[in-house]
């Protein structure tokens, strides 16, 4: 064999099998496993994928929508607690009083046969067999002269 012919299988034994497109130039950079040792890549289900997050951001928002609700119903009855303070202060305050009620004292709170509100300092369970007065509520004195209800009765104040 001349050169020639030497050249001319050296030439053929160096070329790959392989197409030219087929072939990465930098293998190490591709973003999926190229070779048999490589890790392997399963495809994800989407779909599922979605269903799960669908599912746990109902989840959390429920979660939230349901506390913001406990607040609401806190603030409702806040609000209630408010109102009936109000109303029973305007009856402690139109209310005859025979003595001057002292800041952190407990008194009670009784409507009369007529209508008129009287403020005591007898408990409804003092009176003995019968109260000669409708109870309304148990309240304490606070140092901005409002009143806390202690305890009112079934009756709506």
């Amino acid at each position: 064999m001349d050169d020639e012919g030497r050249n001319k299988n050296v030439r053929e034994s160096d070329i790959n099998s392989i197409d030219g497109d087929k072939v990465a130039e930098n293998p190490s950079t591709l973003t999926y496993g190229h070779h048999v040792g490589s890790a392997v890549i399963k495809p994800e289900d989407k779909g599922r994928i979605k269903g799960l997050a669908v599912s746990a951001m109902y989840e959390q928002t429920d979660l939230q929508l349901n506390q913001i609700k406990e607040q609401i119903d806190l603030l409702a009855k806040q609000a209630q607690d408010l109102q009936d303070r109000v109303r029973l202060s305007e009856d402690i305050y139109l209310a005859e009083f025979r003595f001057k009620p002292l800041i952190g004292r407990k008194y009670h709170l009784y409507a009369k046969k007529d209508g008129q509100h009287t403020v005591s300092m007898i408990g409804p369970e003092e009176w003995g067999k019968q109260c000669p007065m409708e109870f309304k509520a148990t309240v304490k004195l606070l140092a901005d002269h409002t009143w806390e209800i202690l305890e009112k009765s079934e009756i709506n104040i």
